[in-house]
């Protein structure tokens, strides 16, 4: 038997640049990020009593924290609702009630009536671990937009943040640079390891319109997750 032919280096090149042509890339980790969060975000949607009697209606996100189908949101965003509407990621629909607060940190726990036969908790991360550079990303529905995502840096630690209605400021809070808008509010900031991080809470905004600047806020998950009874860490 004749010995079989080396190949030549352009043949190995080729061959080499047609398995690479065909390997499929891995998802980045930004696509992971919003992978890990998608099944345990929540909409909320709310009905209030208005001043004129006509009925206010009101957007926002939230995010199952545990096994039992707790969801940490923002308290503004449900406070004073006589009705209050979750869609879950598998298209569930149910109406809720709010269980726990935690006003001092605009933090809201909401459980609700009628959950999906399957509750997929996000997984918790350490704020306390994170440093100023850090990428951050946000996960919400910024004006009925479902489940969007943005991305950016964490920018800063233990802010001060005087919410909207000028009656209460919150301490001790995450600055970040990821967009955020009305609808934001009460949804995830994660880590690049798709862990939570932090409840958002509102955004800084010198103007009269309601649009990100650049500045938001998020309540570290290490103080809201409290409010559902988790442990300090």
């Amino acid at each position: 038997m004749p010995a079989p032919r080396p190949l030549t280096p352009q043949e190995v090149n080729e061959a080499v640049a047609q398995a690479l042509a065909s390997a499929t890339p891995p998802p980045t980790f930004s696509a992971r990020v919003y992978q890990a969060i998608r099944p345990s975000l929540i909409l909320i949607q709310t009905e209030a009593p208005g001043t004129d009697g006509e009925i206010s209606y009101g957007l926002g996100t939230g995010v199952v924290i545990s096994q039992m189908g707790d969801i940490l949101t923002s308290l503004h965003v449900v406070a004073g609702a006589s009705d209050i509407q979750l869609s879950f990621a598998d298209g569930t629909q149910s109406q809720a009630q709010i269980v726990a607060e935690q006003p001092q940190n605009d933090i809201a726990v909401l459980r609700a009536l009628q959950p999906p036969a399957l509750v997929i908790p996000a997984i918790l991360g350490n704020p306390k671990a994170a440093h100023v550079g850090d990428e951050a990303f946000a996960v919400g529905n910024p004006f009925g937009l479902y489940s969007s995502m943005s991305a950016g840096v964490i920018s800063g630690f233990d802010r001060t943040f005087e919410l909207e209605s000028g009656d209460q400021t919150l301490h001790g809070l995450i600055q970040f640079d990821a967009a955020v808008n009305p609808g934001n509010s009460g949804g995830p900031l994660l880590n690049r390891n798709g862990q939570v991080i932090g409840i958002v809470t509102g955004i800084l905004n010198p103007v009269e319109q309601e649009v990100f600047i650049g500045i938001g806020f998020a309540v570290p998950i290490t103080v809201a997750g409290q409010a559902a009874g988790l442990p300090a860490y």
